[in-house]
């Protein structure tokens, strides 16, 4: 069963991702919904996608540096303005007590009620959706939300930098196949769309990927049960509190 979310059920949420661009594939819509209901909306994009697109001439660092720019005027397109990079090798990301780590320092920081992550879990009916980096950001954000972040003596470090343990209250996680809970995104989808067209290295067809994604959106919508137009995101919700 899929419940819909109201907008203004948030206050304050972080966001943790592989690469520049997945955020916006899976969540700028619900962004753009509950900025503008007046949450507060962090980013955290675990590498800098520098082994992405197709362009030989361009320097991997001189792709992590545009693909870095693209992601922060994406976030504007929604109304985030905090946008934090780890700066971790794009294709290599592991599930490594240093990734867990800074990312419970980033909860630690931000304080969020709700973190919203990318599923560790392998989609075989959509293999696309599944990178290795992928899956090993939304591993190490889970062990970074529960325990880590919530435990004073995990990563004693980061008592000695003064953050206090903090406790996420829920675990949003994108694109699940075992998705309860969906935010409408019709007002919104214009952003998104807008904020995935900010990857300007990373579209080739503006057209082809807004009938794909309103497509997907579609039948997220179906799946909750929305009246036929309507546009949403889908997540699988834990309360972890």
């Amino acid at each position: 069963m899929i419940s819909v979310e109201p907008a203004d059920s948030a206050s304050s949420v972080l966001v943790i991702t592989a690469h520049p661009d997945d955020v916006d594939f899976g969540f700028a819509g619900s962004a753009a919904a509950w900025t503008r209901a007046g949450a507060t909306v962090t980013y955290c994009v675990v590498t800098d996608g520098e082994a992405g697109g197709s362009d030989r001439s361009m320097s991997r660092p001189a792709v992590a540096e545009l693909r870095r720019g693209e992601q922060k005027a994406a976030a504007a397109e929604v109304g985030v303005s905090d946008v934090r990079f780890l700066g971790y090798p794009d294709g290599r990301l592991v599930v490594s007590i240093d990734l867990r780590r800074e990312l419970s320092r980033v909860i630690r920081e931000v304080r969020p009620e709700r973190v919203v992550c990318q599923s560790p879990e392998r989609n075989w009916d959509f293999l696309a959706a599944s990178h290795p980096d992928h899956l090993a950001a939304g591993e190490a954000a889970v062990c970074a939300v529960f325990p880590d972040s919530r435990n004073p003596f995990a990563h004693p470090e980061l008592l000695e930098d003064g953050l206090e343990p903090h406790t996420v209250g829920e675990l949003w996680v994108m694109a699940h196949a075992g998705s309860n809970r969906a935010v409408d995104v019709t007002e919104t989808f214009d952003r998104k769309i807008a904020a995935l067209l900010s990857h300007k290295s990373q579209i080739a067809d503006a057209r082809q990927l807004e009938e794909r994604v309103r497509g997907w959106l579609t039948s997220n919508a179906i799946a909750a049960g929305l009246p036929e137009g309507r546009l949403a995101e889908c997540f699988k919700v834990i309360e972890t509190g």
